[in-house]
């Protein structure tokens, strides 16, 4: 074979490996039918999970009936979450959600104006840049009650040092002389419209 026909050869070959070469790797960004970018070391980006404080969709929820003092209601609250118990105060967490239950002996109803004038300034004064506070008169399967929705700030996080801005919701319940508040807090900005709905549409008296 001439020097000519050798030249020609090899760079036919040449050519035909360049055009493998990068058919193969115009291929190697999303693997196929799967949707999912491949991250720079060649695995699979992780999938993002609910951004904080959003409670799942599918979040099961179990009726709390207290055992001590005042006893006759229930209310449904996310299984699985702490329980701490304080005087006529349950309250239930996890992560940077709560549900805080509270009776007491009242022998009026709360109205709005009373909220306005009486637990605004208190709330003011226990809670960290407590702000936005808005009453209203709304309606759950109980009946008519007085919600609060104020903001503050959580406490610092002993580890990560962090300050989490709440949104919180107070529902007050009322019949016969007895009172019961129903607070939902979590960060501003979670989804949990449906969650916090769900609790407090829950309520019911016994």
């Amino acid at each position: 074979m001439s020097y000519a026909r050798k030249s020609a050869g090899v760079v036919v070959v040449t050519v035909i490996a360049a055009v493998i070469a990068g058919c193969s790797g115009s291929s190697s960004g999303t693997a196929s039918g799967s949707g999912s970018t491949a991250s720079a070391g060649g695995n699979p980006a992780p999938t993002e999970s609910n951004p904080p404080g959003d409670i799942p969709d599918n979040q099961v929820y179990v009726a709390y009936r207290p055992t001590g003092g005042f006893t006759g209601f229930t209310v449904k609250v996310p299984e699985g979450w702490a329980r701490t118990d304080k005087g006529r105060t349950t309250v239930f967490t996890d992560k940077l959600n709560s549900v805080t239950i509270t009776t007491a002996t009242a022998v009026t109803a709360p109205t709005a104006a009373s909220v306005t004038n009486t637990v605004v300034p208190q709330l003011q004064a226990q809670t960290i840049k407590f702000s936005s506070p808005k009453v209203s008169q709304v309606e759950r399967r109980a009946g008519s009650v007085v919600l609060l929705t104020y903001q503050g700030d959580s406490a610092t996080d002993p580890v990560t040092g962090k300050v989490v801005r709440d949104a919180f919701e107070r529902y007050a319940f009322h019949r016969q002389g007895h009172e019961v508040d129903v607070t939902l807090s979590g960060p501003v900005g979670a989804d949990n419209v449906d969650p916090w709905r769900a609790v407090s549409d829950s309520f019911a008296w016994r």
